[in-house]
């Protein structure tokens, strides 16, 4: 199943990198997010990503979510293991290159524990089971805090073009978006079990 995976990476970073997604823009993701979430309480902690070349960038939900009050977060590797770490950041807050050069705060910085959290992808399908990077960090991340929090929710964001009509492999470790925000709709996975 690896070997298809890895296959299906390729083709969805191919098709990432030659497609037009200029008129999805984040402010419409961001809207959506919102009216997804329109009575959040103000304790919630959002998680983010910092985006890398072609991945959708989501920082404005966090800028968005740091004006309104609420605690944000950035994913931080960590040297052991594959569960990832949140420390706390603010726009304009000092940044530090981390491995695979991913922009991350500070090590001072508090870590918090999230509520919600933004996942990049390169595919979803019509289950929620997200295609990443192949790391394994999200998975592993995601299996651990699920355990602790249940009401954890993982929010992939994306270009709408990054849907595929087609089941993507699922192995027993992946773990399943509860939602996927794109400048175009919002796919609520919550209410679909089936694997």
């Amino acid at each position: 199943m690896q070997n298809e995976k890895n296959i299906l990476r390729a083709e969805a970073r191919r098709h990432r990198s030659l497609t037009d997604f200029s008129e999805e823009t984040p402010d419409k993701a961001a809207q959506f997010f919102w009216e997804s979430f329109p009575d959040l309480p103000k304790d919630t902690v959002i998680a983010g990503y910092w985006p890398k070349g072609k991945e959708f960038d989501s920082s404005l939900i966090l800028e968005q979510a740091a004006e309104r009050g609420y605690d944000c977060a950035l994913p931080v590797i960590q040297e052991e293991g594959l569960i990832l770490k949140f420390l706390e950041w603010s726009p304009g807050a000092e940044m530090m290159n981390g491995p695979y050069d991913i922009a991350r705060p500070l090590p001072n910085a508090n870590e918090l524990k999230p509520d919600i959290i933004l996942v990049p992808l390169l595919a979803f399908d019509r289950r929620g089971i997200r295609l990443g990077q192949g790391g394994g960090y999200y998975d592993a991340t995601l299996e651990y805090l699920r355990k602790a929090s249940p009401e954890l929710l993982a929010v992939g964001t994306a270009y709408a073009g990054q849907a595929v009509l087609f089941n993507l492999p699922a192995e027993e470790h992946d773990q399943r978006l509860d939602m996927v925000i794109t400048p175009k709709k919002v796919h609520d996975f919550r209410t679909k079990k089936a694997r």
